[in-house]
């Protein structure tokens, strides 16, 4: 991979899940006479992990369409592809890097002049005792996804350690397939890193109506082996289950360039708005890389796959000279549980908190149609605004229907720094179908304009 000329620029990729797919597709479409190595240690990439616990519950058609591309697809588009090869190191200031064909064994050095770490994230995996049993299992990968699908298929019962989005639907799917849930948080809340209290409350009724032991508040201490099956320990109880699944949190996966690149303390590599990084021509990207999180104006660590996506555009955008700006993100993001839809974006008031922010959350229940329509169901939402400036921080919402598209207005008027009094104001549709002569969004807005006052 040594550089002849311009045109033989040399780019190494390390990683190829959702931002390293899309980096390498982007840098090929950008500059096709380019040398793109892309590096995956292992064998499939493009796996949309956020399937698993729909997989589990037997709603997708075929797992082989959870991948959106492959190797082979990548090398059509003109990369070279080392599948099953473990980058070692890195040099980044001397633009070298040393890898490990896992099948081969061989080592080989390879230099680039272009360096793309989109090494993702892992597994949080506290040192609790026991955590290495093979009854307790991660959920991040194809090859988690496999072993959560086999277990599930005879088990009676299982514990989900964590209650964010994926232990949430894990436990929401193996509860409809009838085996006795347990779900294990150290938070006094399920979803308490994305929700406020009014929604979350909701949300554990629906597991309680559907017979999931809910161990809130309570941090494990030990998982016990018991040959069959474990034992989940917490401060507070006891928990027999014949495997336990662990979803509390992922870090990023940036070893490889500790003390080379600036990064924040759990690991993630600073990007600017053109995706570099503090070294030159070092990029990075999705769970590896921080976002600029436009409630706060500040970098953050938020790994979603929205996120990887858009910033592994850019990086084909931005790689050769600075082109397009990051426009930042606002996380925005929804769930199904059961019967309920949930959609989030930007602050919901704990994470305000959580951030040392003041932020007023404004709260409404109202239908999300006319009441005489046969049908209808209420809209639980919540809006977050800044109380001296007035600007939209963040919305919640929580129905029967789909509210999803809520969301995606709370993300715009948050990047636009639209105040409550513009959200208010916006021209939003009315159709018996759809809403009501005000929409809920609009209404939640101005509630918290009337609370705000003049």
């Amino acid at each position: 991979m040594s550089t002849v000329n311009e045109k033989n620029t040399a780019v190494a990729v390390i990683g190829c899940t959702h931002a390293g797919t899309f980096a390498a597709q982007s840098i090929l479409q950008e500059h096709p006479d380019w040398r793109v190595h892309v590096f995956e240690r292992n064998a499939t990439l493009s796996f949309l992990s956020c399937g698993i616990a729909l997989w589990v519950g037997d709603h997708v058609s075929d797992p082989k369409k959870m991948f959106y591309s492959s190797p082979e697809a990548l090398a059509a588009a003109g990369a070279t592809m080392h599948m099953r090869t473990d980058v070692t190191a890195v040099d980044a200031a001397g633009k070298t890097l040393h890898a490990r064909d896992l099948e081969t064994g061989e080592e080989k050095d390879y230099a680039f002049d272009k360096l793309v770490v989109t090494t993702g994230s892992k597994p949080v995996i506290p040192p609790i005792p026991g955590i290495d049993s093979e009854h307790v299992l991660l959920c991040k990968n194809w090859d988690h996804a496999l072993a959560i699908k086999e277990r599930a298929k005879d088990a009676k019962s299982v514990v989900v350690v964590g209650s964010g989005y994926i232990g949430a639907e894990l436990a929401e799917q193996f509860s409809l397939a009838g085996v006795k849930t347990t779900l294990v948080d150290a938070m006094d809340r399920v979803l308490a890193n994305n929700f406020d209290e009014p929604i979350t409350a909701q949300v554990e009724r629906a597991f309680a109506d559907h017979s999931v032991e809910l161990a809130l508040g309570q941090k494990v201490t030990a998982f016990e082996d018991t040959g069959d099956g474990v034992t989940v320990v917490t401060e507070k109880g006891r928990y027999d289950a014949d495997f336990a699944v662990l979803a509390v949190g992922f870090l990023p996966a940036t070893e490889l360039l500790k003390g080379q690149v600036d990064m924040l303390p759990n690991g993630a590599i600073v990007v600017d708005e053109y995706m570099r990084a503090s070294v030159p021509d070092v990029y990075a990207a999705g769970d590896s890389a921080t976002v600029f999180y436009n409630p706060t104006s500040k970098h953050d660590y938020i790994p979603l796959a929205t996120n990887a996506v858009r910033q592994g555009l850019l990086v084909g955008r931005n790689i050769d000279k600075p082109t397009r700006k990051y426009m930042g993100t606002q996380a925005t993001s929804a769930v199904q549980l059961y019967d309920l839809s949930l959609a989030a974006s930007g602050l919901t008031q704990g994470g305000a908190e959580r951030r040392g922010l003041d932020v007023r959350l404004t709260e409404l229940t109202d239908d999300y149609r006319p009441e005489f329509m046969l049908t209808t169901t209420p809209v639980t939402s919540l809006l977050a605004w800044d109380p001296a400036t007035r600007e939209v921080k963040g919305g919640q919402f929580l129905a029967k229907a789909d509210i999803s598209g809520a969301a995606n207005v709370i993300s715009m008027a948050i990047q636009a720094h639209f105040t409550i009094d513009d959200l208010a104001n916006v021209d939003f549709l009315f159709q018996p179908n759809f809403d009501k002569p005000v929409y809920y969004v609009g209404a939640v807005a101005m509630k918290a304009a009337a609370e705000a006052g003049e």
